[in-house]
């Protein structure tokens, strides 16, 4: 195909605004797939995308379309996320296009993480085609929110498309603007290759299989490829373009996008963001890629069976090969054995990749409680990150701790400014200022701990204002703060599962609450079991967990009273003898408690 008429693009939004109903029209409109392979959210593959209603992953998909002008053209359509977890797949799709279709919902308008992927395809250079979705509801305000979006990207209101992704309302318009507005791709077909890899996934018979787009050159099966930072030969044996499956192509020419096959067998070579290279007439300069995605959320998670340590590395190492946000490290818990310390961008990407690593590998797991990274300045000068907080250190070596603080930004009905303002201040949160978009909404902006955001704040807000609030967040430093580590002791040991970093003011509350929740959970032995939190040595909680008593006095019919009390104080001798040998077994649920034991 010729670079003029092939059109790379994206669609950004807000979650659940109908990105994926407009990605379906667009599909069925240019006969992409025929009725039998059509249904609701077909980019949507995964089994959890469409439970949820979210879109999780990247998808590419090729269209040809024939203009009004009478050119065929084609359109490959990289579908992205909309939930403020799942920005860096978002980031990866605007590095392959030109051009982004932002849609916005006719009834609610410009929402949080609209603002949040509007800045990235602005910074990424891409040409922004508005649409405005869901004109044919009741509640849609067509022209207000037309202007609201004419004024945020300083364009005609005119220029603003008005569609119904799910009544096929204003489709043509639609493909026809991405046709005539978004440039076409640049690339020089003689030069040296040098293609993107934006996504990969894993094939048990081909080995690992990365989606690329071709920046210069050409790939043709039977060439050597090898890649900007590894160096290693692979022979290609089949390069095609993505249609819900691989379609074969004799080669994939500059501005294209699509996969090729080459026998990987190293899961890491196909590094997202990296650049595949000709083996043979080596380019002298690397594509960009992209910034390394930053862990926000960081948890321990262990498989239920030591048994099953491998097979959870082996699909943790898969997963980041269709993730690269994941990141993960091998640590051993006392409490839970081997397992690793996992990076998420989010506690909803935590959420995915749990579900993601029992339903597609069959992997049991015990998830420790999510925390953040900490910076640590020690007595001597010297500066420690902390990912969790068993590797905290000796609370007379730490001068002072800091935590991750982010910009948040949340749209809302003016309604609930009072119920935002208050969960915030219980958060620590910083009032930074407000603005009115409309005389109905509101951008509130905070200074927020990110360990206050990572639990349940997202569902408080969502609860506190029935769905309508909209939150995006930022990293912005990392701040100092009376913060202390708790720690919960069983029967005298301290369980690093439960341990926590918080701040002091907060610390009694969790303490007593959790040991409360644990009383209930923990089976009763034989003999009592004492559960203590904990900050240094101070105890400021505890609660017992009673011993199962046998009626030793039962057979005592009658007699002097020392009798009973002889029986009674050999029974608590035998008692004492045991808690020192032994062992109290935690049940899963207990580790599962503490994650709800904020939402409760």
């Amino acid at each position: 195909m010729r670079l003029d008429h092939i059109r790379n693009f994206c669609i950004v939004a807000h979650i659940d605004h109908g990105k994926s109903t407009l990605a379906d029209r667009l599909l069925e409109r240019t006969a992409t797939l025929d009725r039998r392979q059509m249904r609701e959210q077909v980019l949507d593959d995964n089994e959890l995308e469409r439970e949820r209603g979210i879109t999780i992953k990247l998808h590419a998909v090729r269209m040809l379309y024939q203009s009004s002008d009478g050119g065929d053209y084609e359109l490959n359509l990289i579908d992205t996320p909309g939930h403020v977890d799942f920005t860096y797949e978002v980031s990866r799709s605007l590095a392959a296009c030109e051009g982004a279709l932002l849609v916005v919902d006719a009834t609610q308008g410009v929402q949080a993480q609209t603002l949040s992927n509007l800045f990235l395809a602005l910074d990424a250079g891409l040409e922004i085609i508005p649409v405005l979705n869901k004109i044919d509801l009741p509640g849609a305000e067509p022209e207000r929110r037309r202007e609201e979006v004419a004024d945020l990207l300083g364009i005609e209101p005119e220029s603003v498309l008005l569609a119904s992704a799910k009544e096929g309302v204003g489709i043509d318009e639609v493909l026809e603007a991405v046709v005539q507005r978004i440039p076409p791709p640049e690339g020089d077909p003689d030069a040296p290759l040098r293609a993107l890899i934006f996504d990969s996934y894993y094939d048990k018979y081909l080995g690992a299989v990365p989606s690329v787009r071709v920046m210069d050159g050409a790939i043709r099966p039977g060439m050597s490829i090898t890649f900007g930072n590894v160096d290693r030969r692979y022979e290609v044996t089949d390069v095609g373009y993505l249609r819900l499956g691989r379609m074969p192509q004799p080669e994939l020419t500059p501005g294209e996008v699509g996969y090729l096959v080459a026998a990987i067998k190293e899961v890491a070579d196909t590094r997202v963001g990296d650049t595949i290279l000709d083996a043979d007439r080596r380019a002298s300069e690397l594509l960009p890629g992209y910034q390394e995605a930053r862990p926000m959320v960081f948890a321990g998670l262990y498989p239920t069976s030591s048994d099953d340590y491998e097979d959870l590395r082996d699909a943790l190492q898969r997963l980041k090969l269709n993730d690269a946000s994941l990141h993960y490290e091998p640590e051993t818990s006392s409490a839970l054995g081997f397992g690793f310390r996992c990076g998420f961008l989010g506690l909803l990407h935590m959420e995915i990749v749990q579900e993601r690593l029992d339903r597609e590998f069959g992997v049991d797991l015990i998830t420790t409680v999510p925390n953040v990274e900490y910076h640590v300045r020690l007595t001597n000068g010297t500066e420690q990150r902390v990912e969790s907080p068993t590797a905290m250190p000796d609370p007379g070596r730490i001068e002072s701790i800091a935590e991750p603080v982010v910009k948040t930004h949340i749209v809302l009905p003016a309604d609930y400014i009072g119920f935002v303002q208050k969960l915030c201040h219980e958060r620590r949160g910083v009032f930074k200022g407000m603005n009115y978009l409309d005389p109905q909404r509101v951008e509130m902006n905070f200074e927020l701990p990110l360990s206050e955001i990572v639990l349940d704040f997202y569902d408080r807000l969502k609860s506190g204002t029935r769905g309508y609030a909209a939150l995006d967040y930022e990293f912005l430093e990392f701040r100092p703060d009376d913060l202390i580590k708790l720690d919960i002791l069983v029967n005298g040991d301290p369980v690093d599962a439960f341990s926590v970093i918080i701040h002091r003011e907060k610390a009694f509350e969790y303490g007593r609450d959790l040991a409360r929740k644990l009383k209930e959970l923990i089976p009763r032995q034989q003999y009592e079991v004492a559960l203590q939190a904990t900050i240094g040595n101070n105890v400021i909680a505890r609660t017992n967990v009673k011993a199962l008593r046998k009626n030793v006095t039962a057979k005592c019919y009658g007699g002097d009273i020392t009798r009973k009390r002889k029986l009674l104080e050999k029974q608590k001798e035998g008692k004492k003898r045991m808690k020192q040998v032994g062992t109290v077994e935690i049940p899963q649920e207990a580790f599962l408690a503490v994650l709800n034991l904020g939402s409760e």
